[in-house]
């Protein structure tokens, strides 16, 4: 299905908002727009809504089964607000959001599906979860100068770290259960990023609720929601591998030529697996084997 607005989604679409998971994805440019999208049919979201500029052209195998919503990103300035208008139609929903470039994945993930892990996870009294953005690149830019390829895909296995997270409202003490979590290429490069974008953490997936609304840090206005466990045990967290930053740090001018390549010593080939993030720490099964 094809919508010229937002509006005309939520007027004539919102029987995609029946049942979830359902995904959003926020396209920004033209890269890796379908396999963006493969990847998270695959996952098993009921619907998966593509916020696109008209222009922008998807493959046969991907045009029918996503619910296309002709959608400026990058114009508007503002990610959060088709998420927030999305969430106050559909409370009670889960809902995932990326941008293009980005694929999700989570413990298992290759056998089984987003739904059947965010059923454990509303079993365990959870409405969020926890994902670490990780960086992904092109090992070789000489090929690929926008730092894109799903073949030649690589991250850093180490390098990452937390801080506590002050709350401004008391004192500065540290938020219960919550951290900035900082690694990858925005902490290599952090001189190109402005400081308030360097955070690697994401609330991806959630449950819509009355009232809920996404802010621009990627946390949201119910601070449990933005707590990485419950207050018993650790919980299910996921990964958002994202080519997104390195593709920004490669387009803009003032810090593509002082980059010749992403890769260091502690950088190892993506091998699009579940596993090899879970070895690394970047997500973690909690109760759920």
């Amino acid at each position: 299905m094809q919508y010229d607005s937002l509006d005309d989604f939520l007027s004539r679409g919102k029987a995609a908002l029946a049942t979830g998971p359902v995904a959003i994805v926020l396209i920004e440019d033209d890269t890796e727009v379908d396999s963006t999208l493969r990847h998270h049919l695959d996952c098993g979201f009921t619907a998966v809504l593509a916020l696109m500029p008209e222009g922008f052209a998807l493959a046969g195998d991907v045009a029918p089964r996503v619910h296309r919503i002709t959608h400026d990103v990058v114009g508007s300035g503002d990610f959060t607000a088709p998420v927030n208008r999305i969430i106050a139609a559909a409370p009670g929903l889960w809902m995932y959001y990326c941008f293009n470039g980005e694929y999700l994945f989570y413990p298992f993930c290759e056998t089984r599906t987003v739904g059947e892990m965010l059923t454990f996870h509303t079993e365990e009294r959870r409405d969020a979860m926890l994902a670490y953005v990780v960086d992904l690149y092109a090992g070789d830019l000489g090929r690929h100068p926008n730092a894109v390829s799903l073949e030649d895909a690589h991250l850093d296995k180490s390098g990452y770290y937390a801080l506590a997270r002050n709350d401004p409202a008391n004192h500065n003490h540290p938020r219960e259960r919550q951290l900035d979590f900082f690694g990858g290429l925005r902490w290599r490069y952090e001189e190109h990023i402005p400081a308030p974008r360097r955070k690697i953490d994401r609330i991806a997936l959630f449950r819509a609720r009355e009232g809920l609304t996404l802010r621009e840090d990627h946390t949201f206005s119910d601070e449990e929601y933005n707590t990485y466990a419950c207050p018993w045990h650790h919980n299910l967290t996921a990964a958002v591998v994202s080519f997104r930053t390195a593709k920004a740090l490669k387009r803009n001018p003032g810090s593509t030529f002082d980059i010749e390549t992403f890769k260091w010593h502690n950088s190892t080939p993506f091998e699009w697996h579940s596993r090899q993030l879970l070895d690394l720490g970047l997500m973690e099964p909690g109760q759920w084997f």
